[in-house]
């Protein structure tokens, strides 16, 4: 941590950790999203022109139940909460006198209706509507954290909080299970690919007008074990939704009393001056990000690191493969939020540009930290899936101690990736190339019609096997 922290913070996560008995990359993690989100669509960074990246971070910490994952996340969550409180108790002060402003408007919107319809029976130019009949709309309610939200619902409030907010799942399981199925749940998979990104979004709302979000942006946190992540990794068909989480998987922490406890007072102070960022208007009265460019000698280290993405891409397939062609927008995301952290935490200034320095602190955490860790966590998922699938079809041949088969044999037990032809038959070509079976000719089709495919089984497959 103390490489790519300043001094102060890198001393908060690591006694935030002690204190909930955690792993501090745990707490790091939290640390990464919810300032993040905190920054939001305040600040976004620009390493050239035509290429901007909104500070958005999905951390998933993996781990047992016992590891520590929600207390960690709990050290940075409760002083983003302890922050949004004195914003959520002003805004409930203004919505309680509009409310009583809703009501005198109610009286007389209802005593104009009644002088219109007097005036329209009398043949009169009815009154216009008065001033006082509108209260206006009501005052938002700043949610800074959701825990639960529908689509719907997060629409309506970043429809009035622009700056973006932060998703937090105790159990990210469930809450991925839906999305990663393209039935059922799947609908809300598109926006939360946008939601990452920070692109414009339209909301449809059941029997309401639907809502157009400039800007989507929301930050993801939450924790997963081990076993309900790796079933997700095989039922995902990828289109980047789990490339974009920083998959944290550290060792257990040591069992021991606590012995230093987090100051706790320097990360409300940090997260109040983020959360005193504002975003601009330009000439066209447009509330956008103020965009922070890269140095010219930082565009340089950028493009190495380009360079060395597009070398680790070459070794890599699968899940890995979209996760390595992230790297770069996941740098530039991490030098702002690193930068901005620095400036809230009081030990640096406010970035205007983003330095060789500055890129190169993230860079190298990407690469020596996050790029290990989603090795570790995707291993299975970095395996193609006609490979996946070919050695669970061995996995079978040698349960069922099948000398031969076919292709429907195999469908008919429905199992995991197995279940339907466009999945075996790549498993049965990667099994014949590797000379593990072979076609041969089936008897005839008593119902007639095409004959059925089937294989002899390699007796090799089955040595060793009782």
């Amino acid at each position: 941590m103390r490489d790519v922290l300043a001094p102060r913070l890198a001393q908060w996560v690591e006694d935030a950790a002690e204190a909930k008995g955690a792993p501090p990359d745990y707490v790091f993690a939290a640390l990464l999203a919810v300032a993040g989100a905190t920054i939001g669509n305040t600040r976004w960074v620009s390493p050239w022109k035509g290429w901007n990246e909104p500070p958005v971070i999905w951390s998933m910490c993996i781990g047992l139940p016992s590891a520590g994952k929600s207390p960690a996340i709990d050290a940075a969550l409760q002083p983003l909460r302890k922050a949004e409180r004195p914003l959520r108790d002003a805004a409930e002060a203004e919505r309680k006198a509009w409310a009583e402003k809703a009501e005198l408007a109610k009286l007389a919107e209802s005593t104009w209706k009644e002088a219109a319809k007097g005036a329209i029976k009398a043949g009169d130019t009815p009154p216009e509507k008065p001033q006082e009949a509108d209260a206006g709309q009501a005052p938002h309610i700043p949610r800074l954290v959701v825990n639960d939200g529908t689509i719907e619902r997060l629409g309506a409030i970043l429809a009035r909080q622009p700056r973006g907010t932060l998703q937090m799942r105790d159990e990210l399981a469930g809450w991925l299970d839906g999305m990663l199925r393209y039935s059922g749940g799947g609908s809300d998979r598109p926006f939360w690919l946008e939601a990452f990104g920070g692109r414009g979004f339209t909301v449809e709302r059941m029997g309401r007008e639907p809502l157009t979000i400039d800007r989507l942006t929301i930050g993801v946190l939450g924790g997963i074990q081990p076993d309900r992540l790796k079933t997700l990794l095989f039922k995902s068909d990828d289109d980047g939704l789990l490339a974009r989480f920083l998959p944290i998987w550290p060792d257990p922490a040591p069992l021991r009393r606590p012995r230093t406890w987090a100051d706790e007072l320097l990360m409300e102070r940090a997260l109040e001056r983020l959360l005193s960022l504002d975003m601009v208007t330009d000439d066209q009265d447009e509330t956008r990000p103020w965009f922070i460019p890269f140095a010219e000698d930082a565009r340089g280290l950028m493009d190495d690191f380009r360079s060395a993405v597009r070398d680790w891409e070459g070794e890599a397939e699968g899940l890995m493969l979209s996760f390595i062609g992230k790297l770069p927008g996941l740098a530039a995301r991490l030098s702002l939020v690193q930068g901005y952290l620095d400036w809230a935490a009081g030990e640096a200034e406010e970035p205007h540009e983003i330095t060789a320095s500055e890129f190169g602190r993230a860079a190298h955490l990407v690469e020596a930290y996050f790029l290990p860790m989603a090795r570790r966590a995707y291993a299975d998922a970095a395996t193609p899936k006609a490979d996946r699938a070919a050695r669970r079809l061995v996995g079978i041949i040698q349960e069922q101690g099948w000398q031969s088969f076919t292709a429907r044999d195999v469908m008919r037990l429905d199992r995991q990736e197995l279940g339907s032809k466009k999945d075996v038959d790549p498993a049965l070509s990667a099994l014949e190339d590797g000379e593990c079976i072979r076609p041969v000719e089936a008897p005839p089709n008593p119902q007639g019609g095409r004959p059925q495919r089937l294989y002899a089984v390699n007796p090799t497959l089955h040595r060793g096997r009782a």
